[in-house]
């Protein structure tokens, strides 16, 4: 299977590269390279007869119907999109256009491309998204997002991944494109783009810099592993129904408050300091303008109908995630110089 990835210098998108190439896919990633795109990411199948780069801006439709013409894909995974909550309240206009035109350039792309094509039975558009379009949850574990969920977004970033998922909606039921959507939970892992929350903390407990927290650290995310959640993307553009949307969590709930302290214990154990613990270096901070309280995804639909469960738990995981880090210095490092990195975004609200 020949497959077009989106934003596959990405963090979630590169997983899903290594991942396709190790398992025998032909993959065309198609990167615009914006500063959260390093490919670093996929050096260590960069070299493979398997993989192909295309340097290109979902926002230009020229270069996706060239891409589209050149590579002929069988499927479509659409993960290109800015994705940082902070960054969208600072500066929205990146997100109008990337996360909402961008996604309808490529879907007129490919379904331009299906129809030469004589609208081939196989051929999927695979669009990923988030679970943050359903808005916030109540402190209740009995109450999760299904993908029967209302849509309720709160941040500019939000919205415009919502916007994105009804795009795709539309396409299929008025132009018949063949379509898939999956919607996600947090992702953490290797090659996590230095300014989300796990790999802020682990940078700046080794760097003896404060670790920014939340408000009371309260708000709670269900924690998806990236070479989970990878997996599960090929398994749902290979075998999910048309039409259908799936979400993905990781079964980690847990608070913000939690999750730093753990990736202290951690740290504590792996690269212990020379006093104290690295939790000490915990600090409280204003609260994010519309912070949403709790995300938690119900799993049932991917399970029951696709066998899908994560095989990491978040414990597992941040272990895994830590030692990443303090094997790559060189990666991050050279990222830490890009705009707006280390730097707390989305205080202008």
């Amino acid at each position: 299977m020949k497959i077009l990835v989106t934003g596959g210098a990405g963090f979630i998108g590169s997983a899903v590269v290594r991942l396709a190439v190790a398992r025998g896919h032909d993959v065309v990633n198609l990167d615009a390279l914006t500063y959260a795109g390093s490919l670093s990411n996929v050096a260590s199948v960069a070299d493979s007869p398997l993989y192909r780069f295309e340097q290109a801006d979902i926002r230009d439709r020229a270069a996706l119907d060239r891409v589209f013409a050149s590579h002929r894909p069988d499927v479509v995974m659409h993960l290109a999109a800015e994705s940082h909550v902070d960054r969208s309240i600072d500066g929205p206009g990146d997100f109008i256009e990337t996360n909402i035109t961008g996604t309808y350039n490529m879907l007129e792309a490919a379904r331009s491309f299906w129809m030469q094509q004589g609208k081939p039975a196989g051929f999927r558009f695979h669009h990923i998204s988030t679970d943050e379009v359903f808005g916030s949850l109540p402190d209740d574990p009995n109450v999760k997002f299904t993908e029967d969920t209302p849509y309720d977004p709160r941040s500019p970033y939000a919205a415009s991944k919502a916007s994105s998922d009804h795009l795709v909606r539309a396409w299929y039921e008025t132009y018949g494109l063949p379509v898939v959507l999956t919607n996600c939970s947090n992702n953490y892992g290797p090659y996590h783009f230095p300014e989300k929350l796990i790999p802020v903390v682990i940078l700046n407990a080794l760097a003896g810099k404060p670790l920014p927290i939340y408000g009371t650290g309260a708000n709670i995310r269900d924690w998806l592993f990236v070479e989970d959640h990878a997996d599960a993307l090929l398994l749902v553009v290979e075998k999910g129904a048309l039409g259908r949307s799936y979400n993905i969590g990781g079964e980690n709930e847990r608070s913000n408050l939690e999750l730093v302290q753990t990736v202290c214990a951690v740290l504590d154990k792996k690269r212990p300091k020379l006093q104290g613990s690295y939790a000490d270096q915990m600090t409280f901070v204003a609260d994010r303008p519309g912070h949403d309280a709790r995300y938690a995804i119900d799993p049932t639909r991917i399970r029951t109908e696709l066998g899908w469960r994560p095989s990491m738990t978040v414990e597992e995981g941040l272990a895994k995630t830590v030692q990443w880090y303090l094997d790559n210095e060189d990666w991050w490092r050279a990222l830490q110089s890009r705009r707006g990195v280390g730097q707390r975004l989305g205080t202008r609200a």
